[in-house]
C-alpha cells in the first residue's frame, strides 16, 4: 500500500480494569529492566531497538497503530476467516 511502512515491535499491556498502582509498578519495573545493559545489549543483539515511552505514549502510539491498520484492512477489504 503506497505511504505506509511495515514495521514490528512489542510491548507489554494490560487488562483495561487492572488497578492504576500495578500498571505504575509494571511499567517501572520495564523501565528499569530496559535501562540494565546486559538486557539493552541481548534486545539489541537480537536485532530490536530498544526504546522507552511513557504510560500515555505507549497508549497513544497503540492507538495510532491500530487506527493506521484499520485503513489498510479497510482499504484492501479484508475479512477475517
Amino acid at each position: 500500500m503506497p505511504g505506509y511502512e511495515a514495521t514490528g515491535w512489542q510491548g507489554i499491556g494490560a487488562t483495561r480494569n487492572t488497578p492504576p498502582e500495578i500498571i505504575d509498578r509494571l511499567h517501572k519495573e520495564i523501565n528499569d529492566c530496559l535501562d540494565d545493559p546486559k538486557v539493552k545489549a541481548r534486545i539489541v543483539e537480537l536485532g530490536y531497538l530498544v526504546f522507552k515511552t511513557s504510560q500515555t505514549e505507549f497508549s497513544s502510539f497503540v492507538g495510532e497503530s491500530i487506527e493506521k491498520w484499520a485503513k489498510v484492512i479497510r482499504a484492501a477489504n479484508i475479512k477475517a476467516e
